[in-house]
């Protein structure tokens, strides 16, 4: 029996079982997914958040196995993303594998219960995001012998860039993004725009054994043959497409959803080629359009029918390669990107799709994103050349406007019409002006962070400017600082972000970014490390606070490096543990204890509950 509203939409199309228990768990048994907890989506929609938001969110949140078409399968709303199960001669091939090994193993296990338990022959993961290649732990139990990885060029060297080095900071500002510590709820969390939830557990890093090198390139597993378009620069920097003769399946990866999607993403990234993006999609059309029967991607639901295919595809195209030309005409005219964002708007016949509206991309911070892409953060007004930072700032505007205390009463005066609770928007209250209200009390909380009255007016404003959002994302950023700037940041808990499986060189790489360079001007180091089962003899330099490290002669030749203070001898995956004091499984010889006493001193962990909303 399905859970979900009788009301007829694709995203129940093809609707076979959901699980029994909505409970995910992790193997501590730790809830990592509830998929009741956004049942109140069946409801009409509420005052305290955009109609068109509510009835978007109620179909990403459909939940449970469904049938694309003869052979093909995908298992929905369990993580943020889907994962797509593709029936082989003897066993099945997955293509992506969703967040964590816990919501991956469900998936698959709702798979077998209905369609037989089978050996996976392949995973093929169309891009290098953590929500789509994290859970490769819990496949990686069902492989076959021979089961073949494919991902597309460049998959694991940007999978690492984005998930490691920047990891910690990303890792908090999703938490703003993705609203991971918001509550389900109409005051709450609705979900964000191409899924609901990120699920938080263990994840996992996948080695690829073949990788697709060209647009056009085939490949058959066990009995089943695709076509690969490779698509880098577009949603991702690595990613491609997918089409299945059997069937005239085109999987379009996560490159055309039912939203809007990123230029820029909040959480940050490398920013996103809106033009090269455009022109994928209309070689996607052109290559498979006269053909494709089904549609699907990595997130939402499919599209079925020949002419709805094109239709779509058409939308996508056109709507990135209008924020693209559209956001350079406007820079040639010599427009900054704040004035970009508020005068450029759809044409009426992409404004009325629902796959063109900003669920989750927006029309404001892509157009920002385009123009960081081409001219870089400075507008060329010298105002902006050398601001002062945030908190210096906003001590310098508050003075200016006689105080604390003084410009908060001025405020509260405009803003007396704002509920207390947050639980009902208010109509009297323009956006506009809750917009500037935001910027002022904004300076007001980083002059003056002990003004208790600041805080709470402007966790009111931002609850406000988050119940008009269209977008889920601006929805979750805005609700999420409310609750910070009431309750302090949320310590995340769960798995950490990729660590199992980086090469030595990688991990050194992340060190070297800890170092606080300050405490290490004059603390020059040095260090050997020998991986004994990969044969790499490295050496680590401290100069003037930065940390090198390079491969020396297989021989042992070691002139151009100074002196070593200490030595380190074991496997590769040990010796980044053994800068850090773990010697268990390693050789240390040397001036051991004194060496690791001066790293452990200049090493700087990040804070991943650093401040946003204060100072």
């Amino acid at each position: 029996m399905s859970p979900h509203t009788a009301v007829a939409h694709d995203s129940l199309r093809g609707f076979i079982a959901t699980r029994s228990d909505p409970l995910i768990r992790d193997e501590n048994g730790e809830v990592v997914v509830d998929l009741a907890e956004y049942a109140f989506l069946q409801q009409d929609p509420a005052p305290s958040a955009d109609a068109k938001l509510w009835t978007h969110s109620r179909h990403t949140a459909a939940h449970g196995l469904f049938e694309i078409c003869p052979g093909f399968y995908q298992v929905r709303g369990f993580d943020l993303a889907a994962m797509t199960l593709i029936e082989t001669t003897h066993g099945v091939l997955v293509l992506d594998v969703l967040s964590c090994n816990a919501t991956a193993a469900a998936a698959l296990e709702l798979y077998f219960q209905h369609r037989g338990r089978r050996p996976v022959t392949a995973v093929v993961i169309t891009h290098p995001h953590a929500d789509h290649f994290g859970g490769f732990g819990a496949v990686r139990e069902h492989l076959a012998e021979d089961a073949a990885i494919i991902v597309p060029r460049g998959f694991r060297e940007h999978a690492i860039s984005e998930n490691i080095q920047l990891g910690p900071a990303m890792k908090r500002r999703a938490g703003y993004m993705y609203g991971s510590a918001l509550s389900a709820g109409p005051e709450g969390h609705l979900g964000c725009g191409i899924g609901q939830r990120v699920a938080a557990g263990p994840m996992s890093l996948p080695e690829p054994t073949v990788l697709a090198e060209a647009t056009g390139e085939r490949f058959t597993v066990d009995g089943l043959e695709f076509e690969v378009q490779l698509t880098p620069g577009t949603e991702a920097p690595a990613e491609m497409n997918l089409y299945f003769p059997a069937g005239n399946v085109l999987c379009m990866a996560e490159n055309a959803l039912h939203s809007m999607h990123n230029i820029l993403t909040l959480r940050g990234a490398e920013v996103r080629d809106a033009q090269a993006w455009s022109r994928y999609l209309d070689e996607a059309l052109r290559r498979y359009g006269a053909k494709a029967q089904v549609l699907f991607a990595t997130h939402h639901w499919p599209t079925w029918g020949n002419e709805q295919i094109r239709d779509f595809l058409s939308v996508q195209r056109d709507l990135y390669g209008y924020l693209h030309d559209q956001t350079v005409r406007l820079i040639n005219l010599g427009c900054t990107p704040r004035e970009i964002a508020e005068q450029l708007v759809l044409p009426p016949a992409l404004e009325a799709r629902d796959c063109a509206q900003g669920f989750y991309g927006s029309l404001s911070h892509n157009v920002k994103g385009i123009y960081q892409r081409y001219l870089g953060w400075y507008d060329a007004n010298p105002a902006n050349l050398w601001p002062l930072p945030p908190q210096d700032e906003s001590r310098r505007w508050v003075q200016l406007l006689g105080g604390a205390e003084a410009a908060l009463a001025s405020l509260r005066g405009q803003l007396d019409v704002l509920p207390e609770s947050g639980a009902e928007p208010a109509e009297q209250v323009d956006t506009g002006q809750l917009r500037f209200a935001a910027t002022v009390l904004n300076h007001i909380v980083f002059a003056a962070p002990q003004l208790g009255a600041a805080r709470e007016l402007l966790a009111r404003v931002y609850r406000q400017l988050g119940y008009s959002c269209r977008n889920a994302t601006w929805r979750n950023i805005y609700l999420t600082g409310a609750g910070e700037l009431l309750h302090g940041p949320v310590r995340e808990t769960g798995g950490s972000r990729i660590g199992a499986g980086v090469d030595l060189s990688t991990m050194l790489d992340v060190l070297a970014v800890r170092i606080n360079a300050p405490e290490a001007w004059d603390r020059p180091l040095g260090i050997d490390l020998h991986a004994t089962d990969t044969g790499a003899r490295i050496h680590l330099r401290l100069s003037n606070g930065v940390l090198h490290h390079h491969e020396v002669d297989k021989a042992g030749d070691t002139d151009c490096c100074p002196p070593a203070q200490a030595a380190f001898t074991g496997p590769a995956a040990a010796l980044p543990g053994a800068l850090r004091g773990k010697l268990e499984t390693v050789q240390a010889s040397g001036d051991v204890a004194a060496t690791l006493q001066r790293l452990q001193r200049i090493i700087q962990a990040p804070d991943p509950g650093f401040a946003i909303v204060t100072p």
